[in-house]
C-alpha cells in the first residue's frame, strides 16, 4: 500500500499532466490552488474561479477541504467563504477518488445540478425555487463580476501579494522556465 504523502504528490503531478493551472502555496503539496472553468451550457459557462484546496494528512483517507475563492452565486456554496457543500467530498469520500475525479466530475456535476433543498447559500437556493431565471441571471452576472478571466487575473494579484505563493502551470503550457520540481527528487 502506497504511503499518504506518496499519494498527494501522485494526485497533484495528474492534476498538472491533466492541464489544469495548481499554483502551490509555499512549496507545498498539500495546500495549493487550481484553476476551474464553469461548465459548458450552464449559467456557470465562461467563469473562471480559484479553488482553494488543502490535503489533509491523512489524504486519501480523508477528504480534501475545496473551497471558491472568488465568489459564487449557488445554492450549495457559501457566497462568502467558498465553502461547498457536497456529499461525495463530505461524508461518502472513498480513497478510490483522486483530484482529478474532483475537478472532472464532482464539481461540474454540483454547478449543473444544484441542490436547493440543502443549501449553504439560502437566497441562491430560494430564487432557484421559486424563480428560475431570476436565478441564472444572477448567476451570470456573478461570473461576469467575480469569475471572467479579467477578475481572477484580478484576484491572483491579491492573492499573491498575500500568500507566497509558486505557480506550477501545465507542462504543456508553452513557457521555457523549468518545472517547480522533479518527482525523483522527492
Amino acid at each position: 500500500m502506497s504511503s499518504p504523502k506518496r499519494r498527494i504528490e501522485t494526485d497533484v503531478m495528474k492534476m498538472m499532466m491533466n492541464d489544469y493551472q495548481v499554483t502551490l502555496k509555499d512549496d507545498n503539496m498539500q495546500e495549493f490552488y487550481v484553476t476551474f472553468k464553469g461548465p459548458a451550457e450552464t449559467p456557470f459557462e465562461g467563469g473562471v474561479w480559484r479553488i482553494h484546496v488543502e490535503l489533509p494528512d491523512q489524504y486519501p483517507y480523508k477528504s480534501p477541504s475545496i473551497g471558491f475563492v472568488n465568489r459564487i452565486f449557488h445554492p450549495n456554496i457559501d457566497e462568502l467563504s467558498g465553502s461547498v457543500c457536497l456529499d461525495v467530498i463530505n461524508q461518502t469520500w472513498s480513497p478510490m477518488y483522486d483530484m482529478i475525479n474532483i475537478f472532472e466530475v464532482f464539481l461540474p456535476q454540483l454547478l449543473r445540478y444544484p441542490n436547493p433543498t440543502d443549501p449553504l447559500n439560502g437566497e441562491a437556493a430560494a430564487l432557484m425555487m421559486r424563480e428560475p431565471k431570476s436565478y441564472e441571471a444572477k448567476v451570470k452576472e456573478y461570473v461576469q463580476k467575480y469569475a471572467s478571466k479579467d477578475a481572477a487575473d484580478n484576484d491572483d494579484d491579491a492573492t499573491d501579494e498575500d500568500d507566497e505563493l509558486s505557480s506550477v502551470a501545465s507542462y504543456d503550457s508553452g513557457d521555457e522556465e523549468e518545472a517547480a520540481g522533479n518527482m525523483d527528487d522527492l
